[in-house]
């Protein structure tokens, strides 16, 4: 059985690395972050990994997506 082609995403091998690099540091940066600071400002991190999250989830679906010819 032949299967369709799958089409790239918009991050390249490499920045798909690094953003999951990016995420998994962050994602450890931040209960850190909250037990040392003081104030809420830990809580940018949350929002840092979140928005890398969403970016890896769209690459991700643009590559599950068939090819167009």
């Amino acid at each position: 059985m032949r299967r369709a082609p799958q089409a790239t995403g918009f991050l390249t091998p490499r920045q798909r690395q690094l953003a999951w690099l990016g995420f998994v540091l962050v994602a450890l940066q931040a209960p850190v972050a909250a037990k040392v600071l003081p104030d809420d400002s830990w809580l940018f991190s949350i929002v840092v990994a979140v928005m890398v999250a969403t970016v890896i989830m769209a690459d991700d679906s643009m590559r599950r997506r068939p090819a167009t010819e």
